[in-house]
């Protein structure tokens, strides 16, 4: 594994960081947590970016920058909020979670640079 996939990792927690400031932000209402919801996404972007900086290609490392962010924000709906999920639902999830691994393990490296020709 690539090891500038952890800035897709790392950023992955900020989304799910923000997703949950969100919630506690009471539609933005609550000031404190609209300010730690609006830090966190500054975060979990500058994580992504710096992924795709180094090279990672850009399709998997959204998919898995989000499918980390949506199962992490399942996880605390259901740990923080007592939120409930059926079968059907844990299902799904180990489907996300299977494509999350799936992606980073087939995904080469390093993506071309923009306006090279190098596709296969």
């Amino acid at each position: 594994m690539n090891h500038n996939w952890l800035w897709i990792l790392v950023g992955g927690v900020f989304e799910t960081g923000w997703a949950t400031g969100m919630k506690m932000s009471e539609s933005f209402t609550n000031i404190p947590w609209t300010i730690i919801t609006l830090i966190l996404i500054v975060y979990s972007v500058h994580f992504l970016n710096k992924g795709l900086k180094e090279g990672l290609p850009m399709g998997p490392c959204y998919a898995v920058w989000v499918g980390i962010g949506a199962v992490g924000s399942i996880i605390v709906g259901l740990v923080v909020f007592n939120e409930m999920l059926n079968i059907l639902g844990w299902a799904f999830l180990v489907v996300i979670i299977i494509g999350i691994l799936g992606l980073n393990l087939v995904t080469e490296g390093e993506s071309p640079e923009p306006g090279d020709d190098k596709r296969e």
